[in-house]
């Protein structure tokens, strides 16, 4: 028995569940499955279990059945061990797992049409071959009807051995029905010559000598607890959680603040992910990739190594997933929990004394870094002790190459290396957050600055007018960026007041973001609708967990955020959950080139009048060395 409700599922119960999926499933021998993971309990549940009722421990499941094209989703009871349904989603596609995209490559190497291609390209070592299986999307093609298409992209590694896509294969995409396991075609636009070997990643000679050991300890131990999932630092409360799709998921965040922990948010995590590239020609108009919902980035976490991607004093976490036979395996140390610096917290000078209160910074991090195809994203939690939340994407790995003809300059991108294209591309991260701001009933509002204008109430010109709009239903509350006003949105609870008689709130404080960048109609626009605005806000529903819905794949649009708030359902005053766009473009640098330097974004989430005053007021102030008080 877990000792929370929140707890990720083990590798016993994973095969607890599957067990009962082929015992009582009725389903083809042929079916696999794309998802086994926690079936969270409900709002409600959650709060019978914190009056002592536990609720049921429910396993989430889904499958694709091939003989039939068909994908189902269900609940499976773990406590009596019964399947409480599966249901047939019509027309949805499941997810591409990861055996199925390892099988997808073997069948195409096998292929004489394939072999054939490869040979006009003097390619002829086929193990040094790979074949990407992406996620053919939806274009309306009649003669793709009834199929799970996957649109193929091939490399070369390069001599060295360390970079899978050093030599991409240029103009050359293998196509597959995946439900029947078979390469349908070969889409060949003309041979472009492999580049140079220009790809090495690891050096062996030339490394800087220069570089001294940094040494990061605490010799006292941490300053957080953790217990099971739960973790405790500096008046933060959080559950560490994991979603097979989403991968790194947190719980029941909270403040403690005169005694009594606040919430603030039930749930929280990055829900989707497309990267949509920007060349319209051969078949590259393909890649638009939906990391999260075509992939899924639990399955990808990445296995974390203390000294390379994480220092100091951490405590890992371990999560249990499947394969699509449903064999549980362990990834070890997928999330990173650690403390840092974070250089001044607060200071204040008295000029007059000459006194000086300084207080230093430190933040509670927590990470994992999920590696899909090309590219590595690493997924940042960042807790301050006054109150502040950030959230950060770190992009790295390989940008995904294309092979030019000699002298060619790409005119949806830009040249990395000789012979070496990148397209320019968009990378759109959907955050969703389950609010709970000092209560279940919050509600909306919207903050912009106007310059008030000339008057004689304003005679210099610099009054500063503070609108405030009321977001009261869904429609309202699909709202975009404007820098122009500095515009912020916060959640407030209306029924709870601070100090000065405001109700108690988070506001959502952007940081760099854009807009997409479509012809209006667009095929990908339309399958990720939730692109089209940077914040909405939504009534609470469990079930809608996923901005482009629950099954993008090949999906034609339409789904997800669009389809929740057709209903235009109230906002105010009740449980709610809010959704935040991040997007920045990618124009590919030689700089990128082999492998590309963490590219940062994120925003943040900030108490306005949620404190009554700065909460930070109590953490000791440090001193510069023994006998020398940096502070008053």
């Amino acid at each position: 028995m877990t000792s929370h409700p929140l707890d990720p599922l083990s590798s016993a119960e994973i095969a607890a569940a599957v067990a009962a999926v082929r015992e009582q499933g009725g389903l083809d021998p042929s079916f696999w499955f794309e998802t086994v993971t926690l079936e969270e309990p409900t709002r409600d549940e959650r709060s019978a279990f914190a009056r002592g009722t536990r609720p049921p421990r429910r396993a989430f499941v889904a499958v694709y059945e091939p003989a039939g094209n068909r994908t189902l989703d269900g609940v499976v009871n773990l406590d009596t061990g019964r399947l409480e349904r599966l249901d047939v989603r019509p027309g949805a596609q499941a997810r591409i797992v990861g055996d199925e995209f390892l099988s997808a490559g073997a069948i195409a190497k096998a292929d004489p049409r394939f072999i054939e291609a490869l040979k006009k390209r003097g390619i002829t070592d086929v193990s040094r071959v790979s074949v990407e299986p992406w996620s053919g999307g939806n274009f309306g093609f009649p003669d793709e009807e009834g199929m799970r298409i996957a649109y193929g992209h091939c490399f070369l590694a390069n001599p060295a051995g360390d970079n899978p896509y050093g030599l991409p294969i240029g103009n050359l995409h293998p196509v597959f029905d995946l439900r029947a396991r078979k390469l349908i075609r070969v889409d060949d636009f003309g041979v472009a010559p492999l580049p140079p070997d220009s790809a090495a990643i690891r050096l062996d000679t030339g490394l800087r000598a220069d570089l001294k050991e940094i040494s990061i300890t605490q010799p006292l131990g941490v300053s957080f607890e953790v217990d099971g999932q739960l973790v405790k630092w500096q008046k933060w409360r959080l559950r560490v959680g994991f979603n097979y799709r989403e991968g790194l998921v947190l719980h029941d965040i909270g403040y403690e603040d005169k005694g009594r922990v606040r919430p603030i948010m039930h749930r929280a995590s990055m829900n989707e992910m497309v990267v949509p590239y920007g060349d319209p020609s051969g078949g590259h108009y393909r890649r638009n990739a939906f990391d999260v919902g075509e992939y899924g980035l639990g399955q990808y976490l990445d296995s974390l190594k203390l000294g390379c991607d994480c220092l100091g004093a951490i405590r890992y976490f371990s999560v249990d997933v499947h394969d699509w036979s449903g064999r549980p395996r362990v990834i070890e140390n997928a999330v990173c929990v650690h403390e840092e610096d974070f250089g001044t917290l607060w200071k204040y000078t008295d000029w007059i004394k000459g006194t000086v209160t300084v207080t230093r910074s430190r933040r509670l991090v927590v990470s994992a870094f999920a590696t899909i195809g090309n590219y590595v994203y690493g997924t940042f939690w960042y807790f301050y002790q006054d109150g502040t939340i950030g959230v950060e994407v770190k992009a790295t790995g390989v940008p995904l190459p294309t092979g030019v003809a000699p002298g060619t300059k790409p005119k949806y991108g830009a040249l990395m290396a000789e012979g070496i294209a990148a397209h320019v591309h968009q990378h759109v991260f959907s955050f969703r957050f389950d609010m709970c701001v000092d209560g279940e009933n919050n509600a909306v509002r919207e903050v912009n600055f106007h310059p008030e204008p000339w008057s004689e109430e304003n005679p210099q010109g610099n009054a500063m007018r503070i609108e405030t709009l009321a977001l009261q239903r869904e429609l309202d509350a699909q709202r975009v960026i404007d820098p122009v006003t500095s515009r912020y949105w916060k959640v407030i609870n209306p029924s709870v007041t601070n100090a000065v008689g405001e109700p108690v709130g988070y506001k959502l404080v952007p940081g760099a973001n854009a807009f997409p960048i479509f012809a209006p109609g667009a095929p990908v626009l339309k399958r990720a609708g939730f692109m089209s605005r940077h914040f909405w806000a939504t009534a609470y529903d469990p079930r809608e967990l996923y901005a482009a819905g629950w099954y993008p794949n090949q999906n034609p649009g339409g789904d997800g955020l669009p389809r929740y708030t057709e209903k235009n359902r109230g906002i105010e005053n009740r449980p709610l959950t809010v959704w935040y766009t991040l997007n920045y473009h990618h124009m590919p640098r030689p700089e990128d080139w082999p492998v590309q330097p963490c590219v940062y974004a994120g925003f943040h989430w900030m108490p306005v009048g949620f404190f009554d005053q700065n909460p930070a007021l109590d953490v000791p102030r440090r001193t510069a060395g023994e006998g020398d008080s940096c502070c008053a």
